[in-house]
C-alpha cells in the first residue's frame, strides 16, 4: 500500500486528539488494533475526524479490506439503506450503541467495531478497490466512488509537487476525511508534515480558533462558503501568525474575494492556492497559486502533476486524464466485484483555455438554463451577484425555464437591488427574477451548500 508505506516512513508524524491532548506516533498508531493483513471484506468507516476514526482507517488500510469512509452524520435511513444493500463485514460508528445483525468486537480500549454475524463473503471485491467514497448527500441515492491505492497515491505525489508542506507544519483535520478534498489533505500532510490534529470543531466555531491558538495550526482548508464566512467575521483584516498557507476547493471564489484574500496575502506573507478537483479524480486536478487570484474569477489554473485537461469541441466540456482517475461507480455490492478505468475523464464542467495556458470554468453543464431560448448560466448570474453585493452569498436556481430564482441569506438585502443587478448586467426583465431570504443556506456533508436539496424544495413549492 503506497500511501500508507509513505506516511509510516514519516516517522516523526504526530496525532494529536484536539479536544484532550493526547498525542500519539504514526509507528504506535497504525499498528495499535492487531488486524489481520490479509483478511478481506468490507468496513464501513462512519468518520468524525476524530482520534479513534483515523486510526480505525490506518489500521484497516494496511489489510486486504476495502474502505468505504462515509460522514458519521448521515442521516439514519442513508445508513440503513446503505448497509442493507452492501453488508460490510465490520461497521465503524461511535454514533451508534447497536446495529441490527452486528455484534459488538473490542479491538482496542478505545475502538469498538461492528462485526456482522454470521459473515459469509457474497462477493469476490476487485483487489484494486481500497477506498469507496460517496458523491451523494445526505439523504440521496447511494453512489460510491471505487478508488485504488494508485489513483491515490498518484494524486497526493501531484500535490506534494506544488504544495509547500513542512516537517515543522502543526495540520488540522478541519476539512472531513470523508470528502475526497479531506482525504487529500490528510495523506499529503501524513507524508509530509509534524502532527495532525484531529478535531472535530467548526472553523465557524470559537472552540476551534482556541485550539488553533493552543497548537499553532500551520494551514487551513476549505470550500468558497467557508472563506465567504471568514471575510464576513473580519479574518482577513488580521494576522494569524502560526498560519503559513491556506487551500481552497468546491468551487470558484467570487472575484472581490479574490482581491480581498491576495491582499491579505500580501500583506501577512501568506500562501494561498485555489484549486479544482473531482471525488473521481481522487482529489485536486488543478490549482493557482497566490498570485493566480488575479486572474479571473472563474480560472482553476494550471493540471497537477502529470494531469492533462483538453476540451470537448462539441459540448466544450472540461475532461481530464490522470492516473488519478477512479475506477467506477458502485450503486450495489456486485458492483464492487469490478473496476475499470476510464482513460479521460468527463468532469461535466464546461471550460475555456485562456492565451495564457491557464484553464478557466465557464459553466456547469446542468446548470445552464435557457430562459426563453437565451442560454443562461446560472454560475455566472451568482458570480455577478456576489461581486456586485460583495460579501454575501446567494443561490441562482432554475424555475422550469421561466424564472430565475435567486436565494440570499443576508436580511439586509433589498430584493430589488438584486433583480436591478440582474436587469442591468444580463438585460432581463425583472418579472423573470424571483428573489427568496432563506434564514441559512443547507449544507451538504462536505461543507458545500447542497443544491439538489435547494432545487427540490424549490420544485415542491411552485
Amino acid at each position: 500500500m503506497k500511501i500508507l508505506e509513505n506516511v509510516i516512513a514519516n516517522k516523526n508524524l504526530l496525532f494529536t486528539d484536539a479536544s484532550t491532548g493526547n498525542t500519539i506516533p504514526v509507528g504506535t498508531l497504525y499498528r495499535s488494533l492487531g488486524l489481520n493483513p490479509v483478511e478481506k471484506g468490507l468496513i464501513f468507516l462512519y468518520n468524525d475526524n476524530q482520534l479513534s476514526s483515523i486510526e480505525v482507517l490506518l489500521n484497516f488500510y494496511g489489510t486486504a479490506h476495502t474502505i468505504a469512509l462515509l460522514g458519521q452524520k448521515l442521516h439514519s435511513e442513508f445508513k440503513d439503506r446503505m448497509e442493507a444493500e452492501y453488508r460490510p463485514k465490520y461497521i465503524f460508528d461511535p454514533s451508534r450503541d447497536e446495529v441490527e445483525g452486528y455484534s459488538i468486537r473490542a479491538f482496542s480500549d478505545t475502538v469498538k467495531i461492528f462485526m456482522k454475524d454470521d459473515y459469509q463473503s457474497e462477493i469476490t471485491i476487485h483487489p484494486e478497490i481500497k477506498l469507496l467514497l460517496s458523491t451523494s448527500g445526505t439523504t440521496g441515492i447511494p453512489k460510491l466512488v471505487k478508488l485504488s491505492d494508485e489513483n491515490l497515491y498518484q494524486n497526493a505525489v501531484s500535490i506534494l509537487q506544488y504544495m509547500p508542506i513542512l516537517e515543522s507544519d502543526v495540520v488540522p483535520l478541519n476539512v472531513p476525511i470523508n470528502f475526497v478534498y479531506g482525504f487529500s489533505i490528510f495523506t499529503t500532510n501524513c507524508m509530509r508534515a509534524g502532527r495532525m490534529v484531529c478535531t472535530d470543531k467548526d472553523i465557524m466555531q470559537k472552540a476551534f480558533w482556541d485550539e488553533m491558538e493552543e497548537y499553532g495550526y500551520s494551514t487551513l482548508g476549505g470550500v468558497p462558503f467557508l472563506y465567504e464566512n471568514l471575510n464576513r467575521i473580519g479574518f482577513f483584516r488580521k494576522d494569524s501568525q502560526s498560519l503559513r498557507y491556506l487551500t481552497h476547493t468546491g468551487g470558484v471564489i467570487n472575484g472581490e474575494l479574490r482581491k480581498t484574500i491576495f491582499a491579505y496575502c500580501l500583506e501577512f506573507e501568506k500562501q494561498f492556492f485555489a484549486q479544482y478537483g473531482q471525488t473521481e479524480a481522487g482529489g485536486r486536478m488543478a490549482y493557482l497559486t497566490t498570485d493566480g487570484l488575479l486572474e479571473k474569477e472563474t480560472s482553476i489554473g494550471t493540471p497537477v502533476y502529470g494531469g492533462n485537461f483538453s476540451i470537448d469541441p462539441d459540448t466544450d466540456e472540461l475532461l481530464f486524464s490522470h492516473a488519478s482517475i477512479f475506477g467506477g461507480y458502485a450503486h450495489t455490492l456486485q458492483d464492487l466485484s469490478s473496476y475499470e478505468q476510464p482513460a479521460v475523464l468527463r468532469t461535466g464542467d464546461t471550460a475555456k483555455k485562456e492565451d495564457n495556458g491557464i484553464y478557466s470554468i465557464t459553466g456547469r453543464i446542468k446548470r445552464i438554463m435557457k430562459l426563453f431560448g437565451i442560454r443562461l448560466n446560472l454560475d455566472e448570474v451568482e458570480f455577478i451577484l456576489k461581486n456586485e453585493l460583495e460579501g454575501n452569498t446567494f443561490v441562482c436556481l432554475n424555475s422550469n425555464d421561466k424564472k430565475i430564482i435567486v436565494l440570499y441569506d443576508n436580511p439586509e438585502i433589498d430584493p430589488q437591488t438584486i433583480t436591478e443587478i440582474i436587469k442591468n448586467k444580463l438585460r432581463i426583465n425583472p418579472q423573470y427574477v424571483r428573489t427568496e431570504h432563506i434564514e441559512s443556506f443547507p449544507l451538504s456533508q462536505n461543507g458545500k451548500i447542497n443544491y439538489p436539496l435547494l432545487q427540490n424544495l424549490q420544485h415542491e413549492n411552485i
